[in-house]
C-alpha cells in the first residue's frame, strides 16, 4: 500500500516539474510561478511562516527553477517507493553453512 502511494506521488510530482520546465521559459523560479498563479499567495505564505524560516528556507527555495523542487519531491516518493516495494513479501535471509 505504502508503495503505491509512493509511486502515485512520484508520477504527480515528475508530471508537475515536467510540466513547469516545457510549458514556460526554463529559468523562471518557483516565485514567479506562484505569483503568477496567485498574487496574495506568498504575502499569505510570509506571514504565516515565523521571519527565519521565511528568510532561509522559504525564499532560497522561492528562487529555484521552478520544475526543480517537483522533480526532487518526485525524484524522493520514487526511491521511497522502491524501497517500501522491494522490502515487502521478503523473509529475512537466512544463511547455511
Amino acid at each position: 500500500m505504502t508503495a503505491r502511494v509512493l509511486a502515485i506521488l512520484a508520477a504527480i510530482f515528475l508530471v508537475m516539474a515536467f510540466a513547469a520546465a516545457t510549458l514556460g521559459p526554463l529559468d523562471t523560479s518557483l516565485g514567479e510561478l506562484l505569483h503568477g498563479f496567485d498574487a496574495r499567495l506568498l504575502g499569505g505564505v510570509q506571514r504565516a511562516l515565523s521571519p527565519w524560516l521565511w528568510q532561509h528556507i522559504a525564499v532560497p527555495l522561492l528562487m529555484r527553477p521552478a520544475w526543480l523542487i517537483p522533480a526532487g519531491l518526485g525524484l524522493l516518493c520514487a526511491g521511497g517507493a522502491a524501497t517500501a516495494a522491494g522490502s515487502q513479501g521478503r523473509s529475512p535471509r537466512r544463511w547455511r553453512s
